[in-house]
């Protein structure tokens, strides 16, 4: 295969940024999307030119580090990570234009690599539970019924690769932090700080600067861990039973 790649290159955060052409001939339909970057840097390094700074770690779609707006789509064009996406999904001679996820709270570090520290602050704010867990306990010690366990299992799935927040026409985290505070609240070990953890969670993610969720429904399409948006509405409700809880407080009204 022949392939022309229209890649964004940028220095640094403070530098503007524009996309550069290169062509690459004997691409193998079986090469991953990331390998045939690694052919690209190759030869670009062999020129003595720079090679095109991207993230990658485990490349077996389970990290979420391999951050690619591939065609307009985060991650490309099927529902995968970049590094499951291989070069049989696109055609001979076809031009591919690959840039970085795009959001404000997602500044550009390198050409493609951009910092999703903002997501660590998020979990960080409220994402842990206080239980002991001291030894491994028995695997049926707290009867958890299956349908909850399936639910929590699929939540606790999101890899935090940001491709909600870079599909999201207004840049909105609420998959991510939605997925983060189901899979403790559906748990009975992750019940004592809920209303806390969302109440915190939810204001990190908005001193992030990340956009509003108007239920488009793109971030559900585009994560490549089917991530569902009924976690969103789970999130709303946590949220509101929470501020209830903390407006009641104040008023000296109690709450549970």
């Amino acid at each position: 295969m022949k392939i022309t790649l229209k890649v964004w290159r940028q220095k640094n955060t403070q530098t503007k940024g524009a996309f550069k052409t290169y062509e690459l001939g004997h691409v193998s339909p079986d090469m991953s999307f990331l390998e045939m970057f690694d052919i690209l840097n190759t030869d670009l390094i062999k020129k003595g030119e720079e090679p095109v700074a991207f993230d990658h770690d485990c490349r077996e779609g389970i990290c979420g580090m391999c951050s690619m707006v591939i065609n307009g789509r985060p991650h490309g064009p099927l529902q995968t990570t970049t590094c499951q996406l291989h070069m049989r999904s696109f055609n001979d001679g076809d031009t591919i234009v690959v840039e970085p996820w795009r959001a404000s709270a997602f500044p550009v570090i390198k050409d493609l690599v951009v910092d999703r520290s903002a997501f660590e602050r998020i979990q960080q704010a409220g994402g842990y539970v206080s239980v002991n867990t001291g030894g491994v306990p028995d695997g049926n010690a707290i009867p958890i019924p299956k349908k909850i366990a399936d639910e929590a299992m699929d939540a606790a799935t999101c890899i935090g690769c940001g491709a909600c927040v870079a599909a999201c026409k207004n840049a909105s985290a609420m998959l991510f932090v939605s997925a983060k505070v189901s899979q403790f609240a559906l748990l009975p070990q992750g019940k004592p700080e809920r209303k806390e953890r969302v109440e915190k969670m939810v204001a990190q993610m908005d001193q992030e600067g990340f956009g509003a969720c108007t239920n488009t429904k793109a971030c559900e399409a585009e994560c490549p861990k089917a991530i569902k948006i009924t976690n969103i509405a789970r999130l709303n409700r946590e949220y509101f039973s929470a501020m209830v809880t903390s407006y009641q407080i104040a008023s000296g009204g109690g709450g549970d």
